[in-house]
């Protein structure tokens, strides 16, 4: 193996576990029964490694066969790095037959024609989900298999999830998406974060959402007594409404994991006591942001603990119900409300 391949390999071996790397291996399918058997993983890595490496030039293995681990080591662990959601638009009428080989062929053919030195990996996962590894070169370079682009994408939707995409590679990306899929344009979703599987549930609604409804939910039981049983009553009819809210906002069970949300402010400054703020004439710029180990369940928490106020702000609610965690809030016109626009930086 060269060096690249021999990094490529060192540093997919040290993120695996310990307790992972038999069984990654055999999915690998590059090396076989009887050379992992000689492999002793309870060795320290650097010793593992070295034993691996030998068994890898025995096989004659390359960074092809390399990346291949590492993809598979992605897929098993799609919570790594910042993904970036994106958006197909106006699907063509054959944008719903389109199936995984054609999408392969013509996703390759599309970045070749417009980049000499390219690698392209796709692999499909049980999910259905399509996962492809781009290694970028140009004209004159061969590709640098050490910073690859990973890009998710589930066929038959107009949702894609990119991580480690240069501005550069940006355009070339993009146009692959559109023409391999059968659509006629792209769009940032304006949705990002550490979590893929957060960010697909919030985008394809595979959370348990509440919808609004006229009818309250069972009274929960108390363990103590109220004082007096009308105001007890009430309290708990509060409490209930609260959380009928918060759930109709942000979900109920287990939701998205979402670790932040931006709202950039492009607005006129509207508070009192401060004269040179007010007499301005360009808008106040400013940005807010939230950031929790689980922002969505913790918003829903403050609704229905009293901690915020119900109805749930547009401002929150529209994380959910707009999938997306990054705002632009600007003047509709002079003396107008405000707006929420998803226009990037």
């Amino acid at each position: 193996m060269d060096d690249i391949a021999t990094d490529i390999l060192r540093r997919t071996i040290r993120k695996i576990p310990v307790k992972k790397l038999q069984d990654t291996l055999k999915s690998w399918e590059h090396i076989s029964t009887s050379q992992l058997e000689t492999l002793d993983f309870s060795q320290p890595k650097w010793v593992f490694l070295e034993n691996l490496r030998s068994l890898c030039e025995e096989n004659d293995l390359n960074v092809k066969h390399v990346t291949e681990l590492e993809m598979i080591y992605h897929i098993r662990n799609p919570n790594q790095g910042t993904w970036h959601a994106c958006q197909l638009l106006e699907a063509e009428d054959e944008a719903l037959s389109v199936e995984l080989t054609q999408f392969r062929e013509q996703f390759k053919a599309h970045l070749m024609e417009v980049m000499r030195h390219v690698s392209v990996k796709i692999k499909k996962h049980e999910d259905q989900a399509i996962w492809i590894r781009i290694a970028w070169g140009d004209n004159f370079n061969k590709p640098n298999q050490l910073k690859p682009t990973y890009v998710v994408h589930y066929l038959q939707t107009p949702y894609v999830f990119v991580s480690k995409l240069s501005s550069k590679h940006k355009p070339y990306l993009y146009q692959a998406l559109v023409l391999s899929t059968r659509h006629s344009s792209i769009k940032d979703a304006h949705l990002s974060g550490s979590s893929l599987i957060a960010l697909r549930d919030l985008l394809m609604r595979q959370y348990q959402q509440v919808f609004p409804t006229n009818q309250s939910r069972p009274l929960q039981e108390r363990n103590a007594l109220p004082s007096h049983p009308n105001i007890g009553k009430e309290h708990a009819e509060l409490a209930e409404k609260r959380l009928q809210m918060a759930c109709e906002a942000f979900g109920d069970g287990t939701v998205p994991k979402l670790e932040t949300a931006v709202y950039r402010l492009e607005t006129k400054y509207k508070g009192n006591g401060n004269d040179t703020l007010i007499d301005r004439d360009e808008p106040f710029k400013g940005v807010v942001q939230f950031t929790s180990t689980n922002l969505l369940e913790s918003l829903r928490h403050c609704v229905a603990s009293g901690m915020a106020d119900a109805p749930v702000t547009p401002l929150l609610s529209s994380i959910t119900q707009k999938g997306r965690n990054y705002f632009v809030i600007t003047e509709k016109g002079p003396g107008a409300a405000s707006q929420m626009t998803g226009r990037k930086i």
